[in-house]
């Protein structure tokens, strides 16, 4: 993001840190959907401790999730409110949280096994670039985890999954298409629009 883009964006995103955690999806308070997304990490994640890179990590309940399963996270989020409530969350766990945006993460030469983003690529503005950049920021085998969507009837926003794999297309050996729609455990309950998850393998 750019200028007043960027800053737009993080006056929103801060406003929001105070409620964020309402959303069933975003908390994750209730055991059963807690339970749901952290069976899915467990399938989009590797199997051995590794270092995990959350971007748009919000209030850091993703990022809990992978650090409950034993791998080492690295959170970043444009929000400093945010980052404070995940940092509050992480207490004592193998975790580091960073101000910044999730497009350019300011982790300099430091590379990962996992980039984890949920819910972020499709509000940016050139998401082939920012893909090859993420891409950057993998290790030899490393993978991206990216949970996007469709939303909205009206006016619809988002990323549809076939548009998605086509991006990863040139970047990765290997795409995984989860849809996710048909599990209303993630959500808090039955959802009608397009949720999906690719797991790329570099």
């Amino acid at each position: 993001m750019e200028g007043d883009e960027m800053t737009s964006a993080r006056v929103d995103w801060d406003a929001e840190a105070a409620s964020f955690d309402e959303e069933p999806d975003h908390g994750l308070r209730d055991p059963g959907v807690r339970a749901a997304w952290a069976d899915r990490l467990l399938g989009w994640l590797p199997e051995r401790a590794c270092d995990v890179l959350d971007l748009g990590c919000g209030t850091g309940s993703l990022s809990l999730l992978a650090a409950e399963q034993g791998h080492r996270v690295t959170g970043v989020d444009l929000s400093a409110p945010m980052i404070e409530r995940a940092r509050a969350k992480l207490a004592g766990r193998d975790a580091v949280f960073l101000l910044g945006d999730a497009a350019a993460p300011p982790v300099g030469e430091q590379r990962f096994d996992t980039v984890l983003v949920r819910h972020v690529l499709w509000a940016l503005p050139d998401p082939a670039r920012v893909l090859r950049h993420w891409r950057s920021l993998l290790r030899p085998q490393g993978r991206l985890v990216l949970v996007e969507g469709v939303w909205g009837t009206v006016a619809p926003v988002g990323i549809p999954a076939d548009r998605l794999t086509t991006l990863l297309a040139p970047l990765a050996a290997h795409t995984r298409l989860e849809r996710l729609s048909d599990d209303p455990r993630l959500w808090g309950g039955p959802v009608e629009d397009e949720r999906y998850a690719v797991v790329a393998t570099v």
